[in-house]
């Protein structure tokens, strides 16, 4: 490949971009939680679960209704020797009717009904956090994933840029002082390598961005710069205090408690149906209705009728082969295996938190640690280059003091990307990334 091809290449790698405009992790967020179809679906759950949450649902009040039938009926009794009405006689009908039908006492079955509702609304509420959180969470990992390709995009860029200079410079050499063709095609090889993982790498850092867009759901075509540094000031965790936050704060051990508040509310109403049940039923039913004779205008009567009625009903069951008890027992089994499901859940929580707290002390180790070896590795680099330069070394030396570089920087930044992650799942798993958001 001559140089003029070389200089395409990197033609190609240079790019103007229009519509720019910064983004910061916080503006990040929120543009996820104002588009995300989950959290605009749980929303609307909850919506439901809200206009369920009412007495009248329960059952409380009465139920009226209203009815109306007209009927219709020719009766031919022209053979009929028997009948005090002999033709053809038509008869017609109207009856509505107005029912009240009120549930009195149900063995507190309403009041059972009322405290499920408002159990599944408090449900429904904690799934739009945990959507909330899941997404929070998604989307700070998306922006820093996209500051890690980013930084790893620069550093292959810089290297490609250092591998293109010398490669020309040794090219130029070759021709006017007969330089060592062999060490031309080293850094001809080396500077077609380092533009190789550049583009790689800027594949990688356009599809971060795009996971990143389409977690915020924007259609603008607007290139997003990232201001953020992926470094992020983070505190030491306490296990203790952030233990206490978990099992205050934790939408998991939330629903579980109210999926305990769900089944005890459901052995209540399961011994509701111990009780009797009093009921009371009310209604009037106007009528009116028309006799005549097709062929006879003489016989023509009209009708008209109004009744009323009120009743009491008591309905309880003396045996029904013991089905009624048995549910009750049943529904208490059921709430001591929801109690041993929090249980575990509970030490299953502590006990990840503490791997994830003794992960994050090793990974903020690993960061300083990193952070001396970029240090180390940047000054021999350099050192290296300028003994090249004086013809000490030679060129694969030189090119092995570029790879230990370009190595260790990039284990930095994978190093401040692993620190930042582990700190966000103790940040979701104490309960506090939904706060901290809330609060904004």
């Amino acid at each position: 490949m001559n140089s003029k091809a070389l200089s395409i290449i990197f033609i190609f790698f240079y790019s103007i971009n229009y519509g720019q405009k910064e983004l910061s992790a916080k503006e990040a967020v929120f543009k996820s939680l104002e588009n995300n179809y989950q959290i605009l679906i749980s929303k609307k759950q909850l919506n439901i679960s809200e206009n369920n949450n009412k007495w009248s649902e329960a059952g409380l009040f009465p139920t009226v209704e209203l009815n109306s039938s007209q009927s219709n009926t020719i009766q031919d009794n022209t053979n009929n020797p028997f009948t005090f009405t002999p033709g053809i006689i038509l008869s017609q009908s109207i009856n509505p009717s107005l029912n009240l039908n009120w549930n009195i006492f149900s063995g507190f079955r309403v009041k059972m009904s009322k405290k499920q509702l408002e159990n599944l609304k408090e449900q429904s509420s904690n799934n739009v956090i945990a959507i909330i959180e899941n997404t929070i969470q998604d989307v700070l990992k998306a922006y820093y994933t996209v500051q890690l390709q980013k930084y790893r995009k620069n550093l292959f860029k810089d290297i490609m840029m250092i591998s293109r200079k010398r490669y020309q410079y040794n090219k130029s050499r070759e021709v006017y002082s007969g330089s060592n063709s062999l060490e031309s095609m080293q850094f001809r090889n080396q500077y077609l390598t380092d533009s190789t993982n550049y583009l790689m790498q800027n594949i990688s850092f356009n599809n971060s961005m795009r996971n990143l867009i389409l977690l915020m759901n924007d259609t603008s075509d607007t290139n997003f710069i990232l201001t953020d540094d992926i470094d992020i000031a983070v505190k030491n965790v306490n296990f203790i205090d952030a233990e206490e936050q978990m099992f205050e704060n934790n939408q998991n051990l939330k629903n579980q408690f109210i999926s305990l508040e769900l089944q005890k509310t459901e052995t209540n109403l399961k011994r509701s149906f111990l009780y009797p049940t009093i009921s009371f039923q009310a209604g009037v039913n106007p009528g009116w209705s028309n006799v005549r004779d097709i062929k006879n205008s003489n016989l023509n009567l009209s009708i008209q009728t109004l009744s009323y009625y009120g009743n009491f009903n008591l309905r309880y069951s003396l045996f029904n082969n013991w089905k009624n008890k048995r549910a009750v027992e049943i529904s208490k089994i059921q709430e001591q295996i929801v109690e041993l499901n929090i249980e575990n859940i509970k030490k299953t929580l502590s006990n990840t938190l503490k791997n994830l707290i003794d992960i994050y002390s090793v990974r903020t180790q690993l960061v300083a640690i990193s952070q001396e070896n970029v240090t180390y590795a940047e000054k021999a680099y350099k050192l290296a280059e300028d003994r090249y330069n004086l013809g000490t070394i030679n060129s694969i030396d030189l090119a092995n003091f570029q790879t230990n570089y370009q190595n260790t920087m990039i284990q930095h930044y994978e190093n401040l990307f692993n620190r930042m992650d582990t700190y966000l799942e103790i940040y979701k798993m104490s309960g506090k990334i939904g706060l901290s958001y809330n609060e904004n």
